[in-house]
């Protein structure tokens, strides 16, 4: 009995329980940001291009609140998530530069 005891306490040592707080800061920092980007919006007298840029700041920002605390990928563990997800980023990347490339040409 004591080897299942000590298995478990191993198990509990790499996977501590964050509990709920963490998760109650990330939605408010997504909500907060969900209402600053609304008002950049709704505030109309500012140039078009900053709001562009700044919404996509925002929405790269989100991402990684969401991708950090909700899907957990903060945690040991998910290299092949993470490196899957960046190689997706490549290629749409890669994907808009040549299609700008090919619409400038």
């Amino acid at each position: 009995m004591s080897e299942q005891h000590s298995a478990v306490d191993e198990h509990s040592k790499h996977h501590k329980h964050e509990g709920p707080k963490k998760h109650i800061i990330a939605f408010i920092m997504s909500i907060l940001l969900t209402i600053i980007a609304f008002a950049m919006v709704a505030a109309g007298e500012i140039n078009t291009t900053f709001i562009y840029m700044f919404l996509v700041l925002m929405a790269c920002i989100q991402v990684f609140i969401q991708m950090g605390f909700w899907m957990h990928m903060k945690d040991r563990g998910h290299a092949f998530p993470i490196i899957g997800i960046l190689m997706g980023v490549f290629v749409v990347f890669t994907i808009v530069i040549m299609a700008e490339y090919w619409a400038w040409w």
